[in-house]
């Protein structure tokens, strides 16, 4: 019987969860910027090998926070390594062990039996790998422990070998083909969301959230999609449309050149700026946005 397993990867916010689900899957999964807890679901990125499948939950950013979307994003977290076959503990080598590194390794006690772990960003030369594997070894004696760079690809096909190796016997989930299962309309809005976290990071990037409005197909099978950028405060909604609409415009084009690289057909964006200042703390929109 070939392997199959469900990998949820844990870690802090920025350790680097989604480029390393980028890397193994050969393809862009999940968005990347340079804001913590960028990822707000549990985005599957697929990888198929002689050896069979794995599919790899890139999980929210273990934050420490009482806010009602960051309680939401630990409880995605939580579900996940609960329910993974294989939890794959990624440490930023870049950063020392601090209250965060704490509250996410004792949120992994549970699932102590079923880690792998990963020391990342082998590449920068900030990293310290000796403090890393230290406090990984202090938490998890005997856990297998990696060094890795998910930027670069560096032992990356090591980490896989051990994750097979700790996989179950079991039929494929998805065919052969997928390299996740992610809706169109939400990989379209996670691409736009993306956009604004990088051109906003100082801003804006939190108080945003992309909602799907409507889309139509063309005749020569191109998409035509409408989304809004919902924004809590009237101030904001000027910064992200930017003088003369430049902002929006900037992030319409990039985004639709990044969408040019993941379908097989043209979509063509139309952004909308809205404000709903009580997004937050609407438990019925954060069930919409949070799944």
């Amino acid at each position: 019987m070939p392997k199959s397993a469900f990998v949820a990867i844990a870690g802090r916010p920025s350790a680097g969860k989604s480029t390393l689900v980028n890397a193994l899957c050969g393809e862009k999964v999940s968005i990347v910027s340079p804001v913590p807890q960028t990822t707000r679901n549990a985005v599957r990125g697929i990888v198929n090998k002689s050896q069979g499948q794995l599919v790899f939950l890139d999980t929210p950013g273990y934050h420490i926070s009482e806010k009602k979307l960051n309680l939401r994003l630990r409880e995605v977290s939580a579900e996940a390594f609960a329910d993974a076959d294989i939890v794959l503990y990624l440490v930023d080598a870049t950063r020392k062990p601090g209250p965060e590194e704490e509250a996410i390794a004792a949120a992994l006690v549970p699932a102590k039996d079923r880690l792998v772990a990963a020391i990342n960003k082998m590449d920068s030369p900030e990293a310290d790998p000796d403090a890393s594997l230290l406090f990984i070894t202090g938490k998890f004696p005997g856990v297998k422990v990696f060094e890795i760079s998910a930027l670069e690809g560096s032992g990356l096909d090591e980490l896989l070998v051990a994750l097979y190796a700790r996989a179950p016997e079991g039929p494929a989930w998805y065919p052969e083909e997928y390299y996740t299962d992610q809706e169109p309309v939400f990989r379209i809005a996670e691409i736009i969301r993306e956009k604004v976290f990088l051109h906003t990071r100082d801003e804006l990037p939190h108080a945003v959230y992309v909602s799907y409005e409507d889309s139509v197909r063309g005749a020569d099978d191109s998409l035509s999609a409408q989304y809004d950028l919902v924004v809590e405060r009237e101030s904001q909604k000027g910064m992200l449309i930017g003088k003369g609409g430049s902002m929006i415009k900037r992030i319409r084009e990039e985004a639709e050149a990044d969408l040019a690289g993941i379908f097989d057909y043209e979509v063509r964006l139309k952004l909308s700026v809205r404000v709903d200042p009580d997004w937050k703390r609407n438990d019925k929109k954060l069930d919409q946005l949070i799944f």
